[in-house]
């Protein structure tokens, strides 16, 4: 990670310096900006690895400066958020981001996220290998190219069609319809998502999952993915 660049954006002089210097001796490089506009600024000029980005920020909003972000780039976002329970958290998922830390945050808790989220954008097929599975099942080789109705997953390019037209995806809601259409017509919970798609080991907030497979359905369509009301999701094969 000696040569992972992070921007982070934090108004709070405390917080953004002590945060860099964490984050520094982890080995990253860190551009720190105290505002979204200077934040917009330091991204276009320096295209970082990953954004941490205080919800809560003068002159662009984190939320707004997300949304710029994503307009731009597939570049993994997280956002900081000072209440657990703050619409701000929906808020900057659904702008783009593809996870939160709540504040006060313990330093080697926040570096164990980055690091979750930049495996799984450094290997979109996920830690084991989805296009094989099958083969040992004695079912031979699966098939590169999955396909439902007029969706198909190219498991192996990494690319999503939909009535032959180009879906652009983010490596997490990649990873996400991966889940998905390796195991069409099963219910997968939530709690099995947040660990196969953002590496949590533990129970994490499933408004994460929630939202995220929101923002699938507006792009694959929105009856392709199902609600098994207390259950979780599952793709309609």
């Amino acid at each position: 990670m000696a040569d992972t660049h992070v921007l982070f954006v934090e108004d709070d002089d405390v917080i953004r310096e002590a945060t860099q210097l964490a984050l520094e001796r982890d080995g990253f490089v860190v551009t720190a900006m105290p505002d979204g506009l200077a934040g917009l600024e330091a991204f276009r000029a320096n295209r970082p690895d990953i954004a941490l980005l205080d919800v809560m920020v003068p002159g662009l909003d984190g939320v707004s400066l997300c949304r710029r972000i994503r307009d731009e780039s597939t570049v993994p976002v997280i956002m900081l958020s000072a209440r657990a329970d703050s619409i701000d958290v929906v808020l900057g998922l659904e702008a783009g981001a593809d996870d939160y830390v709540t504040k006060p945050f313990d330093g080697a808790v926040l570096v164990a996220r980055i690091r979750a989220v930049l495996r799984r954008f450094g290997h979109a097929s996920g830690p084991d290998d989805r296009a094989g599975a099958g083969a040992a099942d004695g079912d031979g080789p699966a098939e590169a190219v999955l396909r439902f109705g007029d969706l198909e997953v190219d498991t192996e390019g990494m690319e999503v069609r939909k009535g032959g037209e180009t879906v652009a995806l983010t490596p997490t809601e990649m990873r996400l319809l991966l889940e998905f259409s390796t195991a069409p017509n099963t219910v997968l919970s939530r709690d099995r998502l947040l660990e196969r798609v953002w590496d949590y080991g533990w129970g994490g907030d499933t408004r994460v999952v929630d939202v995220h497979v929101q923002r699938l359905r507006g792009k694959i369509g929105q009856d392709r993915i199902e609600t098994v009301r207390g259950f979780g999701y599952k793709l309609r094969g």
